[in-house]
């Protein structure tokens, strides 16, 4: 009940509860996204029936892994064998030299543990993954910005992205590093507002709190390890957002110390945040990374798992199967820096934001007359890993935008979207000569769509602007997301390897290097 005066009579008023749909929309709104997004990834999923692209890699590996703990070889038809009915799985004993760490593999295998070494079992993981990063991002930037509507706004900019629905519905690695990546960043922003918390009461107190604080157990900050070293552990492209994400968690410990009243925020975030920071996140993902090859230690076929069991040497003192993992690591990274075999559908990092080099991973040409199509030139069947054009050109802007709000304003939301950027993004920029292609920006994705589902809240107008203001800037926002929403529509069939008339595919491919 509360009271109000009227006529100069105290007069009690009933308090109406909110209504339930209200009081629970922080997760109802995301939810409903992350169910859009799921009928979109689930639907038709073990279409095409191929191995397509990478997959020729990977579910193959994942298999082995399942059965024997660890990559054994497969031979030039195995494709054909294992995609024939009835079914030859020609796996062989025999070790296979990996480009990758295996958790990837192994999150794949879980799905092939379920239905068989067959499209569906091999995509579904990466599907459910892709669909709960919908949820993630949505609950994330409904965190990071304080607004319901802008979290959904982010998880359905992801929902309709074209490189997103593409790389959660093939068994690649990369929509599985993506997940680990953002729940990380998850983590730490939880984590964040729980030190937050802490430090509120201290500032309080005044004095020398904010100095001398300590903000005690932070289990949200072991957990974003163990999710990054499993990033690690998956491709080695975590590594340096390990390293981003660490400089970003100990930067908002400082800033928040000086927020409390702190005299010396940067010798107090030193001495009592970062060295435990330092063991909560790179420590934990240094246990996981070598405890993800257990099934290549556990067994003694894997490849180079006997390297060092007759060599001496100055660190014959650590145990063998360890200095045969480091060699088999050196291996591995002279391969990936070294790998300059030309390709079709290689790109340079500077063409990824504009999408000006899509992936094609999959292609049928479909005569007239057989399996639908009608078209007198018949028809194409194409799965195209091309980013929602609409959504990635905004996003350029999108990030200018919070560039200069972190540089101008200082604003740590902005900084937190760009300290992702630069951990996913820039260390590509070192390998100019080296085989590269855009759908690995697929783990950049979802902070492009914080970035900008931020710029469309600016748009909406800052509290207290006049409600015409209001009006206008919802128009605005609106109609860029029914433009991105309208552009996913169109570019659908490519992406879900639809058979389509040549002159639709066509009109689909507005730039030559699309093709």
């Amino acid at each position: 009940m509360t009271q109000a005066v009227v006529g100069g009579t105290v007069v009690e008023e009933e308090v109406r509860p909110r209504p339930w749909v209200v009081r629970h929309g922080g997760w109802l709104g995301p939810l409903a996204v992350a169910l859009f997004a799921g009928l979109l990834r689930f639907w038709n999923l073990g279409y095409p029936n191929a191995l397509v692209f990478d997959e020729t890699y990977y579910p193959k590996d994942a298999w082995s892994l399942l059965q024997q703990g660890y990559e054994g070889t497969w031979p030039d038809n195995a494709n054909e064998q294992i995609l024939a009915v009835p079914q030859v799985i020609p796996l062989s004993s025999a070790p296979e030299f990996v480009a990758h760490p295996p958790v990837g593999k192994w999150v794949i295998s879980l799905g092939e543990w379920a239905y068989g070494l067959h499209p569906f079992g091999w995509r579904v993981m990466v599907a459910l993954l892709g669909t709960v990063t919908v949820l993630m991002v949505a609950r994330i930037g409904r965190r990071l910005f304080g607004s319901t509507l802008l979290g959904c706004v982010a998880g359905l900019l992801l929902a309709v992205d074209g490189l997103q629905l593409v790389m959660s519905r093939v068994g690649l690695l990369d929509g599985v590093l993506m997940f680990f990546v953002l729940g990380a960043f998850g983590c730490l922003l939880v984590d964040r507002d729980h030190a937050r918390g802490l430090l509120a009461a201290a500032r309080a107190e005044g004095g020398r709190a904010g100095d001398q604080l300590k903000l005690g157990l932070r289990p949200w900050r072991p957990a974003a390890g163990l999710l990054l070293g499993l990033a690690c552990a998956t491709k080695w492209n975590g590594a340096p957002v390990l390293a981003a994400f660490g400089l970003l968690t100990v930067l908002w410990d400082q800033a928040g110390r000086r927020w409390a009243g702190a005299y010396r925020p940067w010798r107090s975030m030193l001495r009592r945040d970062a060295l435990p920071a330092f063991l909560s996140l790179v420590g934990v993902a240094v246990v996981v990374y070598p405890l993800s090859w257990a099934g290549w230690f556990l067994t003694g076929g894997g490849y180079d798992r006997q390297w060092a069991d007759d060599r001496s040497g100055a660190m014959s003192w650590v145990p063998a199967p360890l200095r045969s993992l480091w060699h088999y690591q050196v291996q591995m990274y002279d391969f990936n820096t070294g790998l300059s075999t030309p390709h079709k559908y290689q790109s340079e990092a500077w063409s990824w934001l504009v999408q000006g080099r899509p992936v094609s991973m999959y292609w049928e040409q479909v005569p007239n007359g057989q399996r639908g199509c009608t078209a007198p030139d018949g028809c194409g069947s194409q799965i195209l890993a091309l980013g929602t054009p609409l959504l990635w050109w905004t996003a350029c802007f999108a990030l200018l935008y919070v560039l200069w709000r972190w540089f101008f304003r200082r604003d740590w939301r902005s900084g937190a979207v760009l300290c992702a950027v630069a951990g996913i993004y820039l260390p590509w920029f070192r390998y100019q000569d080296r085989t590269t292609f855009s759908f690995y920006m697929v783990v950049l994705v979802p902070f492009l769509c914080l970035a900008v589902a931020q710029m469309l809240g600016a748009m909406l107008g800052p509290p207290g602007c006049s409600a015409e203001r209001r009006r206008w800037g919802a128009v605005g926002a609106g109609l860029i997301v029914l433009a991105i929403v309208g552009c996913f529509a169109f570019f659908y069939p490519l992406y879900t390897a639809e058979v389509i008339p040549m002159s639709s595919w066509q009109d689909r491919m507005w730039f030559t290097s699309w093709i």
